[in-house]
C-alpha cells in the first residue's frame, strides 16, 4: 500500500527522491502551516494552564520566535554532522 503511493508514473518512487524534487515554495508553506499548528498549539495548552488569554498568546509568540531560532541552528549543526550522509 505504501508502494502504491509513492509510485509515480508506474515506478517506484523513495521518499528521498519525493523531497528532493519539493518546490522550496512548498517547504516554505508546510513550515508555516506546521510553525502556525505549533504556536496554536502552545496558545491553548498556556490558556488551559494560566486560565488567561492574553498571558497565553504572549507566551505563544515568545514561543513563536524561540523555536524558529533554535529550529534554525539545529539545522545548522546537524548540517556539520557527516553521521548518515
Amino acid at each position: 500500500m505504501i508502494a502504491q503511493m509513492l509510485t509515480k508514473d508506474k515506478e517506484k518512487a523513495t521518499y528521498k527522491e519525493d523531497s528532493a524534487n519539493e518546490k522550496p515554495l512548498r517547504s516554505v508553506v508546510k513550515s508555516l502551516s506546521w510553525r502556525t499548528i505549533g504556536t496554536l498549539d502552545t496558545i491553548l495548552i498556556s490558556f488551559l494552564v494560566t486560565g488567561k488569554l492574553d498571558l497565553a498568546f504572549s507566551i505563544g509568540g515568545i514561543e513563536l520566535v524561540t523555536k524558529m531560532v533554535l529550529y534554525f541552528f539545529h539545522e545548522r549543526i546537524w548540517n556539520s554532522i557527516k553521521w548518515g550522509k
